[in-house]
């Protein structure tokens, strides 16, 4: 039996296999809404496999956008566009999910392969939203600190898209607060300079992110997990780091988060990051063993063997694959056969099954 193909219960859901889709950016909705890029983009990878579907980050409003093309769910409209999507990822026999998200000074960018610019105003390009007025990187606008208000307006818009997320269909919600985008943003003593109640001391930078997790998790169905995803440090000596994620992780599982999709890096462009297989497998282990709570693993995860070893070694509850994904959407039913055991093809594909 391959530890990798079980069976992962989280609440009431059980996601058939351990093998997940990273939320990976598109930049392909002019209107925030997904289209037929999405359904194929998001279907091939559940007819190829995968147990867990997640979309990639969703934006919870106009602001809160990467690019002017990012996926988003600020209204029902955009909830309805994603149900040809969710429908064909559950008749496949995958779960669909879903990533909310906020890019606070990382939005109003180009797509990358325009260069990923920050837009001008002739490009129909905002100012961004932040903790503090502090820009990205060079060449970046200067962000507009968050009034205590705008904090509270964004905090209901979370849970209007958890809302509606739940109303399209989706059945497992992740929340994004990595990779240096609002909620890491207020997370990192190098992105939040704040003097009130959400800067300073670790557990004032955590105010903010853990109330949006609270309104999500309240949002959300008592039978249906919730995840989130972090930065597990900045790689930046005096930034976020793992003692502060480890400490972080132990709040989210009081608020009744089930899984902790550890990523990292992200906040500043100049981090040197070791980048290597399995380089931030570590911080799972170390957050599920510390906190006795799900985790999830990803980066540079692209070989059978390797996926097997995390799951059955106890190190990570599920792996999370992006570029390999994109490289080969198939690479689960390969997988199985690598290991020896016996998933089912689609029928439609199983003239070609080896």
């Amino acid at each position: 039996m391959s530890q990798l193909f079980s069976p992962l219960k989280l609440r009431e859901l059980t996601i058939p296999n351990r093998i997940f889709v990273s939320p990976m950016c598109q930049y392909s909705s002019p209107d925030g809404k997904p289209n037929n890029w999405h359904l194929v983009h998001l279907g091939t990878r559940a007819v190829g496999g995968a147990g867990l579907v997640i979309t990639e980050a969703a934006a919870i409003n106009h602001e809160g956008r990467i690019s002017q093309d990012d996926l988003g769910i600020w209204s029902n409209d955009h909830a309805e566009a994603f149900t040809s999507s969710i429908d064909f990822i559950k008749d496949q026999g995958s779960i669909a999910g879903i990533q909310l998200a906020h890019a606070g000074r990382k939005a109003s960018v180009e797509a990358p392969w325009m260069g990923g610019k920050p837009l001008t105003a002739s490009q129909r390009g905002w100012q961004p939203l932040a903790p503090s007025s502090i820009p990205f990187a060079p060449g970046h606008p200067v962000p507009r600190a968050a009034s205590a208000d705008e904090l509270d307006k964004i905090n209901q818009q979370f849970a209007e898209a958890t809302r509606r997320s739940l109303q399209a269909g989706f059945q497992v919600v992740e929340l994004h607060a990595a990779h240096g985008y609002l909620l890491h943003q207020f997370l990192s003593p190098l992105s939040n300079c704040r003097k009130d109640k959400f800067g300073g001391s670790l557990e004032n930078r955590m105010r903010f992110p853990l109330q949006v997790a609270k309104t999500v998790r309240e949002n959300w169905p008592r039978n249906l997990p919730m995840f989130v995803r972090i930065s597990a440090t900045d790689w930046v000596e005096g930034g976020w780091d793992m003692e502060q994620s480890v400490e972080f992780c132990h709040q989210l599982k009081e608020l009744g988060v089930d899984l902790v999709d550890c990523s990292s890096g992200g906040l500043v462009p100049d981090a040197v990051i070791p980048v290597g297989p399995n380089f931030q497998t570590t911080f799972a282990t170390e957050i599920k063993k510390k906190m006795g709570i799900s985790t999830g693993t990803v980066g540079l995860i692209t070989e059978p063997a390797q996926a097997e070893h995390i799951i059955a070694t106890g190190l990570a509850d599920a792996v999370l694959l992006g570029r390999e994904l994109l490289r080969n959407p198939y690479w689960p039913l390969h997988a199985a056969q690598e290991l020896g055991f016996e998933y089912p093809w689609p029928v439609q594909y199983e003239r070609a099954k080896p």
